[in-house]
């Protein structure tokens, strides 16, 4: 047994599992394109402080790359799950997504990397987000990756109304070489991006984002949507253009969305498939027979620990994130770039684990159960 500490302040008692889940593998998903939003992995021993650039284990990041990819799964690089504005500067994350595209190349991996302006440090101008959109931009398809353009605090700051967005996202659309994938990351993620699309009202910003997208269709690859919204986003897909894909970024309804309905589904690319990368593997590659109910028997129960790792305030889905790479022994610290392992409460960490366990997601349970122990020890939880 392992005591666990309890919401209530009290400490609770847990037997984990002794065998993992047995996961099969196979060769490439079919039926949906899946991409895993990953995380990256901090140098634990990089004398850094608050104002000092971000310090990047390599060699482990792009091992858990890797990891990904030998399962089946794409990568969605330099997201907001690579703490990209969360101690993650533009500087590091060029360099994040030049070294995985070469990694993609080499072991032929799917890769997708995130465009944003977030080199622009305080207050600017639409000719400047714009600028720093095309930087950003040149890097990505220089690397060979599919750009995938993300929302902009800036540009969220910065701009009027709707016409800005529209002016903006074409001039966008129009230079890129090959269709991107456009991001409405909603304000759970970033509260800096209230009112996206120029309005705060979602039905509203929902036309807007459909009228860039009707300008340009040949140039929009998909749209990731990450609203929390089950019912927002199939109707939205319903609405896009034919070849326009829709690729949930729904971190509490995933497994409805992608088995989809007699109307479509969606396509995924989702901060979740990082800790659940074996096991969505697994459930799509049932989807890919036809087995919608084997899907949703095996995705299913994966929710509750997306719920509550991506529970408010859902930016810090991070760190949960994070500890469970370090138990699933991904990488040999629970350290995270700017500290944001501090960003959960211990019992916060503990759910986590016993969730993560109860799937049988660690390919170790005897080191996930060691690792935990070690942790509940620093913060001073009796054995």
């Amino acid at each position: 047994m392992i005591r666990l500490p309890a919401t209530d302040g009290g400490v609770r008692e847990y037997a984990p599992r002794t065998e993992p889940l047995a996961v099969s593998g196979g060769g490439p998903l079919v039926s949906r394109t899946v991409f895993s939003a990953a995380h990256v992995v901090a140098d634990p021993y990089a004398d850094t402080s608050p104002d000092s650039p971000a310090a990047v284990d390599w060699d482990a990041t792009l091992a858990f790359r890797r990891h990904l990819w030998s399962h089946g799964l794409g990568v969605a690089e330099a997201m907001d799950t690579a703490q990209r504005g969360m101690g993650l500067d533009w500087a590091g994350a060029a360099e994040l997504i030049r070294r995985s595209a070469a990694e993609a190349r080499g072991v032929g991996g799917l890769i997708a990397c995130g465009v944003g302006t977030d080199q622009l440090t305080g207050p600017a101008d639409l000719p400047a987000v714009r600028k720093a959109y095309e930087e950003q931009l040149a890097l990505v398809e220089e690397t060979g990756s599919q750009a995938i353009l993300m929302a902009s605090r800036a540009l969220a700051a910065a701009a009027s109304g709707p016409d800005d967005y529209l002016d903006l996202y074409g001039h966008l659309l129009r230079q890129a070489s090959e269709p991107v994938i456009l991001h409405w990351l909603g304000p759970m993620f970033d509260p800096a991006l209230d009112g996206y699309w120029g309005s705060a009202d979602l039905d509203t910003a929902t036309e807007t984002f459909l009228d860039v997208i009707a300008a340009h269709p040949d140039k929009v690859d998909g749209i990731k949507v990450s609203l929390l919204d089950a019912r927002r986003e199939v109707e939205l897909r319903r609405r896009l253009p034919e070849g326009v894909r829709c690729y949930t970024g729904d971190d509490f309804h995933y497994p409805e969305l992608i088995a989809g309905d007699d109307q479509g589904f969606s396509h995924a690319l989702l901060g979740i498939f990082d800790p659940l990368a074996p096991l969505a593997a697994q459930a799509v590659r049932t989807l890919d027979t036809g087995d919608a109910e084997g899907f949703r028997a095996t995705l299913d129960p994966t929710v509750a620990l997306s719920r509550h790792l991506f529970q408010a305030p859902t930016r810090f889905y991070k760190t949960g994130v994070v500890l469970l790479a370090w138990l699933a022994g991904h990488q040999d610290h629970f350290t995270m770039v700017g500290g944001l392992q501090s960003a959960r409460s211990l019992p916060h960490l503990a759910r986590a684990y016993e969730l993560a366990d109860g799937l049988g997601l660690f390919p170790d349970p005897a080191l996930a159960e060691a690792r935990m122990r070690s942790l509940l020890t620093v913060y001073g939880v009796p054995r």
